[in-house]
């Protein structure tokens, strides 16, 4: 069960529902860091929606209750067994995409940033996480304008619309 507004009203409804009806939902977003370099991760064949795409970091909907950052945390051991980072919140974004067979995505998305640490091990789940690589955030942009359906809907809003809000000094920095 994930926090979903029904009738202007939050309350805990099913991820399947959530999608199959289009309402809008609360998710959380981490981009992991290495200077201009961000990690990426291929979205496992088995998953219901946007299989085998290319997206952020990770990307999951919070508990019932739980606090975005310490669900950022767990999403990060979760699907690539990365501990030890505490992201910063960067930004909220809603925004709201058709993911294929008939789904939706409608979220309220609390965005977060994490810098790798030294030496950093990355032990990706395989049923969250078919591949993850370290790309270069202006190759990746470059990359997702030329192939945009190698991506998933929400990393190609977040790097058209979004990007000087999540990466601020970064993207001012060039």
């Amino acid at each position: 069960m994930i926090p979903a507004w029904v009738d202007g009203r939050l309350q805990p409804v099913g991820k399947l529902e959530v999608h199959v009806k289009g309402l809008r939902h609360k998710a959380v977003s981490v981009f992991v860091l290495d200077g201009t370099r961000v990690l990426i991760q291929q979205r496992a064949l088995s998953k219901y929606h946007t299989p085998g795409l290319w997206a952020n970091t990770c990307c999951t909907h919070p508990r019932w209750d739980e606090d975005p950052a310490a669900c950022a945390v767990r999403r990060l051991r979760e699907e690539l067994g990365i501990e030890g980072l505490f992201p910063s919140f960067a930004d909220r974004v809603e925004y709201r995409a058709d993911v294929g067979g008939g789904l939706v995505e409608h979220e309220l998305v609390d965005i977060f940033v994490a810098e790798a640490g030294a030496g950093m091990t990355v032990r990706p789940n395989p049923d969250e996480v078919a591949a993850v690589r370290w790309v270069d955030l202006y190759d990746l942009s470059a990359e997702v304008l030329r192939a945009p359906e190698r991506f998933t809907p929400w990393l190609r809003i977040y790097l058209a619309d979004h990007m000087d809000r999540i990466f601020g000094s970064l993207v001012a920095g060039r």
